[in-house]
C-alpha cells in the first residue's frame, strides 16, 4: 500500500494517508485513501485531483458534494469487491 503525505494549507501538521485505489472518471482523477496502515481499521476518504501550482505538483481535496461522493464511492466499491464504503 502506497503511503502519501498531505500538507494542509494554513500551516497545519502534515497527514499521512495510504492509497487503497485510484480511478479516473470524466478526465478527473480520484483516489481512495485511508488513515490506517494495512490490516488496521481506519477512516476512508475520497479525494479529487485539482491542478497544482506547476505540472509536477498534484493537489487533492476531499470530495464534499454528496451526489459526486455517492457516485465515486459506488465506483470504488465495485473496484474493491470485499469492501463496503459507508
Amino acid at each position: 500500500m502506497e503511503k502519501i503525505t498531505f500538507k494542509p494549507e494554513g500551516g497545519e501538521a502534515a497527514v499521512d494517508f495510504y492509497v487503497l485505489e485510484q480511478t479516473t472518471i470524466g478526465g478527473v482523477n480520484y483516489i481512495l485513501v485511508t488513515d490506517a496502515e494495512e490490516g488496521e481499521d481506519g477512516e476512508a476518504y475520497i479525494l479529487r485531483a485539482f491542478s497544482g501550482v506547476d505540472e509536477h505538483e498534484q493537489v487533492y481535496r476531499m470530495v464534499e458534494d454528496d451526489a459526486e461522493l455517492a457516485a465515486i464511492a459506488d465506483v470504488f466499491e465495485n473496484m474493491l469487491d470485499d469492501t463496503d464504503l459507508v
